[in-house]
């Protein structure tokens, strides 16, 4: 057993501690959970989409709780300014001097409910936090703590009075998800437990500075040119198709590549396989591209850019 396997073989109970922690918060979503780690672990953001009252703030709140990390909760408005996310500088009258505050953006996890509600200049404030790690504000850059992780929201069935994510925002976000309705049996044992607040009982895995070393980890897990080139081809794909006015960009490749280092850590592997990649694809590819026969300024809905890259998906072999 090579030293990087090792390592992550004894990483694997603190792993699965960290996911049945925030499960037990979601319960009936293992997949939306797994993605939403997978994107923890990757130092990527999560896009979150999907009709109020399914779980989207309790996701947030379970990963932060897991991972010791610190939660701040915006919600965001058409008259929601950049100040309110990062900060302001304000005159303190004994000492004479401005004092920055700091916005909410300094946190460990950033909730951005409703990120499609504020302006475009407000969503813009987040560009340089979610791929820098950083904000500048009045001449001075600042680090933003470390980790630092996006979950924004965002109602897909409501457009009244929103702004659409153009695609430079859209590509900052590592997988976009759909948490959907609890099975049945779940819903019941809400109705008849009437704890709606799972998140606050969720048991504190991991401290920051440890799930930095674990998003360390994720980059010595072996991608082999064989996967590459599979990547590779499915990207090309995406550029190709009559059917995509606007295919992956070279961030979206990284992207998968990173997305499925981290799903194979997350599964206790050391090395990444095709199924890490294909499973991928769509939760991160399908809100970075666009369909041709959509108008400028639109967005395809989310069926439509899924369907339309599964079929892209479908033609390209996938390597043994």
């Amino acid at each position: 057993m090579t030293a990087a396997a090792a390592v992550i073989s004894n990483e694997l109970p603190t792993l699965q501690k960290l996911r049945q922690a925030v499960e037990s918060a979601l319960e009936g979503k293992h997949d939306a959970v797994e993605l939403a780690l997978v994107a923890l672990l990757a130092r990527g953001h999560l896009l979150i989409e999907d009709v109020p009252g399914v779980g989207k703030t309790t996701l947030a709140r379970a990963l932060a709780r897991a991972v010791g990390g610190e939660l701040r909760r915006v919600q965001f408005t058409s008259d929601l300014l950049p100040s309110d996310v990062l900060g302001v500088s304000v005159y303190d009258q004994r000492s004479g001097e401005f004092v920055l505050r700091q916005g909410p953006v300094f946190a460990n996890v950033l909730l951005a409910d409703e990120i499609n509600r504020a302006s475009p200049r407000t969503q813009s404030a987040l560009l340089e936090a979610m791929n820098e790690g950083q904000v500048s504000l009045d001449g001075q850059t600042m680090p933003l703590p470390d980790p630092f992780f996006v979950i924004a929201t965002q109602n897909p069935q409501d457009f009244a009075g929103t702004f659409p994510l153009p695609e430079s925002q859209l590509d900052r976000f590592l997988v976009r998800v759909r948490i959907g309705y609890p099975p049945p049996q779940v819903e019941m044992r809400l109705l008849l437990d009437g704890n709606t607040d799972t998140a606050k009982d969720v048991s504190v895995v991991l401290d920051p500075s440890r799930l930095v070393a674990l998003q360390r980890e994720v980059h010595r897990v072996t991608f082999d040119h064989a996967l590459g080139s599979y990547l590779q081809a499915l990207i090309q794909a995406t550029r190709s198709a009559p059917t995509l006015s606007l295919g992956a960009s070279p961030r979206g490749a990284i992207a998968l590549a990173n997305a499925a280092r981290a799903r194979a850590l997350l599964r206790g592997r050391n090395y990444c396989i095709a199924d890490d990649v294909h499973d991928l694809a769509v939760p991160v590819l399908a809100h970075r591209i666009r369909l041709s026969t959509h108008a400028e300024g639109f967005m395809p809905t989310r069926d439509e850019a899924e369907n339309a890259l599964r079929e892209i998906i479908g033609r390209v072999p996938v390597p043994l």
